[in-house]
């Protein structure tokens, strides 16, 4: 699968190049443009942007300068014992022993080769490459140029993470309020084109509980009977919608409003049943492949 120019993502690991679709976001710290990329949920920070604090030229030979030090290389394998199971142990007390000695030299890729880190990354690119490293270990880092570019870096950091949430805030509540848009579409759909006039309440709820089923055998493949029958130790008042994804609740929202516009043109409820299934099918598969979906889902 090939990715768009600017978001190629080169992991230099022991076990081979691993390829994933990033998009770049920058941060402002004290004149200097630092980026910041998502990797696996977690943010990773550009340490040449900001080696370029000190000597943009020289950007590299400060970030092995770093990695020489002693309590670099042990601040790095703790990140890396708490978050990475296949860290090289062996190669890691190496390079701790080795550390301070003045023919010791370490690089970005030499680290990562050997112990198979992932804490610091290699990303491929001509303007957007460079050597990033996750937050804390970025963190570590902008310690070791100066206590006020990291300051501000954390600080600008914070502001970026807040604006995130706050536009994810937004959309959440925004699908929300689609939902309940197309919920009234769909129900109003059932009253005009399906209901006959001066029906009773009774016949109304059986028939609103019809093209309730309808969509779930679209989307989840049974009835809400059916469900009930399958998971009777569920507690009471838990139906089969209450344990749908969120994808699938974003799907069920669509289907709601497209099922309207099928009544309205008279289509049947097999031919309905048939058309809505495809779309369901066509969406989710587009939806769970789709990573931006899967951070809102774990933040809502």
């Amino acid at each position: 699968m090939g990715f768009p120019k600017g978001q190629r993502l080169l992991l230099v690991m022991r076990n081979g190049a691993t390829m994933a679709k990033q998009k770049n976001k920058t941060i402002m710290v004290q004149g200097t443009v630092v980026k910041v990329i998502e990797l696996n949920e977690d943010d990773f920070i550009s340490l040449t942007d900001m080696a370029g604090y000190r000597n943009t030229l020289e950007a590299r030979f400060l970030i092995s300068n770093w990695l020489r030090n002693r309590s670099t290389i042990e601040f790095l394998g703790l990140w890396e014992f708490f978050h990475n199971p296949s860290f090289n142990r062996i190669e890691f007390e190496s390079f701790k022993n080795q550390a301070g000695a003045n023919s010791f030299i370490l690089t970005p890729k030499k680290w990562i080769e050997k112990t198979n880190a992932t804490g610091i990354i290699s990303k491929a690119g001509r303007y957007d490459g460079g050597t990033f490293a996750h937050k804390y270990i970025a963190f570590e880092f902008a310690s070791w140029l100066s206590a006020e570019f990291k300051f501000y870096l954390i600080h600008e950091f914070d502001r970026l993470k807040s604006e995130e949430q706050q536009r994810l805030s937004l959309e959440w509540n925004l699908q929300r309020t689609l939902a309940k848009i197309n919920y009234r579409i769909h129900t109003d759909a059932i009253k005009e084109q399906i209901i006959p006039p001066e029906v009773t309440r009774e016949q109304a709820n059986i028939m609103y509980a019809s093209e309730a089923d309808l969509l779930n055998v679209a989307l989840f493949g049974k009835t809400a009977a059916q469900w009930r029958a399958e998971n009777s130790e569920a507690k009471a008042g838990i139906n089969i919608r209450d344990e749908a994804s969120l994808e699938q609740l974003i799907v069920l929202s669509n289907l709601e409003s497209i099922n309207a516009v099928l009544i309205r043109d008279g289509l049947g409820q097999r031919d309905r049943l048939i058309k809505l299934n495809q779309i369901a099918i066509t969406q989710l598969t587009s939806l769970f492949s789709n990573d931006h979906i899967k951070r809102l889902g774990a933040r809502s």
